[in-house]
């Protein structure tokens, strides 16, 4: 196992966090923030475009996860890697998308 093989699981788990809010409001109907929005990340794409972005997203995370290397659920390095991408991408994602959807506000409050 590599080091390579580590951060593979870290950017898969956050991949796989991303695919959320986007996947979710996409099949919900609900336009959300995306990459292809205008401004960037700020204002709203149709809920098709996030289906999409969803789905890529986890294509991704899947790739990362499962063709690289042999991740194994019973490893407990691999899922550190893997949890702790999962949580740095959720707490990212948590202040960001806070900001439009009234969550968490940048001082705390």
């Amino acid at each position: 196992m590599t080091w390579v093989h580590y951060v593979s699981y870290l950017f898969g788990g956050a991949f796989l966090v991303n695919a959320i809010p986007h996947f979710v409001s996409g099949v919900t109907g609900r336009p959300f923030q995306s990459p292809f929005a205008n401004p960037p990340g700020e204002g709203l794409s149709s809920s098709s475009i996030n289906v999409l972005w969803g789905f890529f997203n986890l294509v991704i995370g899947y790739v990362l996860v499962c063709r690289v290397g042999n991740f194994d659920l019973r490893s407990t390095d691999h899922v550190v890697a893997l949890g702790l991408g999962i949580l740095l991408m959720g707490m990212i994602s948590a202040r960001l998308f806070g900001r439009f959807h009234g969550g968490d506000s940048p001082g705390g409050h």
